[in-house]
């Protein structure tokens, strides 16, 4: 598949008819946000986008917009369309990682030329690399749709310096996530600090992330190293992000911003060399309304978000989730890994589960310690306060029948549009993804 990007309606059907006779298949879409929902959900063979859209004329969305796309898809080759005027940016481009870049007018023959070397360069390139590396999941268990294709985000982004945002409700697993990002990246061997800063104080903000020199304050009687410090050449996880106050939000952004800073009592700068990764479960975009959350940091924390489900969206997950549990619980415990009967997984994954998957854990860790014997039935987790109903099959299936036409309804009325679609039901672009592949909608 080829992607075609460009705001202008006549060069994409121009280029779609030259590229489809030529026996390529195309997708053309008009704006930065299109593209990207491409990019993170098809692999492409080539990419060719135009430089300049209707809200900027400077390029710096086309670049932003190369960054991403080289982000999740490095081996994808991208070709850009400049005008002669913009040959500068189209050479910034080709520094970003661009492959070649074609000016307006262009010439038929030509740009297929350089579409069939583009194409040609990154078989070879695709035969040549050695596949032996193997992703690590760093304990993250599921097979569900919901979370492979967290996982494949994950993938694509580990091996690339960019700013990570984990969104999730607590217990889906957000920190699993930092480390799987962590471990797959270059900075692999280097150290993964974590930090909580729901649990760090406005006054001791700066003691703690910065570090402090002996006499600096009242109690400083010996230097002391920062977070940042401790994370040198490897990764931050910046966790609970959402409860930072304003004066820290304005501390970090500067860290962020510059890559420097300096402890307190210190007039040398330092240079932070990490790789940062946020977490929340807070609104951010909410907060950001409030005025409680600062703009300028939502942009530097987030290039890469990734939304984890909750545990009620991925069900069919938990009897992987429950094995695994049992056996890391009964290693632990020098007992025989239980059997789980029929009628007590039924019970598992029925559960609302509000508190994910750290309250399923605790369950079934509570369960198999106070349970003797080799079997574990319905009436052992119902002894640990779990409720014996079951969801409604019925209600349940006519509130799935609501949700899908709904979001039927929001494709058609937003043109096929997946940003303007997600806007109009309330949701964000990632779960709208999920639920597209929930209930098999093709778009």
């Amino acid at each position: 598949m080829i992607l075609i990007v460009d705001d202008d309606k006549s060069i994409r059907l121009s280029l779609g008819v030259l590229l489809r006779r030529a026996g390529h298949e195309v997708t053309a879409v008009e704006t930065p946000e299109e593209a990207l929902s491409v990019v993170r959900s098809v692999q492409l063979r080539l990419i060719i986008m135009d430089m300049n859209f209707s809200r900027a004329t400077t390029g710096e969305e086309g670049l932003e917009l190369l960054q991403k796309c080289k982000i999740f898809q490095p081996d994808t080759p991208v070709i850009l369309i400049t005008a002669w005027g913009s040959i500068p940016l189209a050479v910034a481009g080709m520094q970003a990682g661009a492959f070649d870049f074609i000016t307006k007018p262009w010439n038929n023959q030509l740009l297929l030329q350089r579409v069939e070397t583009a194409l040609s360069l990154s078989r070879e390139k695709a035969e040549e690399q050695v596949s032996a590396t193997k992703f690590d999941r760093s304990g993250i268990i599921g097979k569900s749709p919901a979370i492979t294709g967290v996982l494949e985000t994950v993938e694509r982004v580990a091996p690339t310096n960019a700013p990570v945002l984990i969104l999730g409700e607590n217990g889906t697993g957000k920190e699993l996530i930092a480390h799987a990002i962590h471990a797959n990246s270059p900075r692999a061997k280097g150290p993964f600090v974590m930090v909580n800063l729901g649990g760090i104080s406005q006054s001791l903000f700066e003691s703690e992330m910065f570090g402090y020199r002996k006499g600096a304050f009242t109690g400083a009687v010996t230097d002391r190293e920062g977070r940042f410090a401790a994370a040198e050449k490897g990764t931050i996880f910046l966790d609970e992000i959402g409860d930072l106050d304003m004066n820290s939000q304005v501390k970090l952004l500067r860290v962020l911003q510059e890559h420097t800073y300096e402890p307190l009592g210190d007039t040398r700068t330092r240079r932070a060399d990490v790789r940062v990764v946020c977490a929340t479960n807070a609104d951010l975009n909410a907060m950001l309304k409030d005025g409680t959350f600062r703009e300028d940091l939502f942009y530097r924390i987030n290039l890469i978000t990734v939304t984890l489900p909750p545990l009620r969206e991925r069900r069919d997950d938990i009897p992987l989730l429950v094995d695994h549990l049992l056996r890391k619980v009964s290693a632990n415990a020098g007992r025989d890994v239980p059997k789980v009967t029929e009628e007590a997984m039924e019970l598992l994954k029925n559960q609302p589960w509000p508190g994910n998957i750290r309250q399923l854990a605790n369950i079934v860790e509570r369960t198999l310690l106070v349970t003797p014997g080799d079997t574990l039935d319905a009436r052992d987790f119902q002894a640990q306060g779990l409720s014996a109903a079951k969801v409604n099959a019925e209600t349940e299936g006519r509130l799935q029948s609501r949700e899908k036409t709904e979001i039927e309804n929001a494709l058609t009325e937003s043109g096929g549009n997946l940003t303007r679609a997600a806007a109009l039901l309330g949701i964000t672009r990632q779960t709208l993804y999920r639920r597209l592949a929930k209930y098999g909608i093709k778009y």
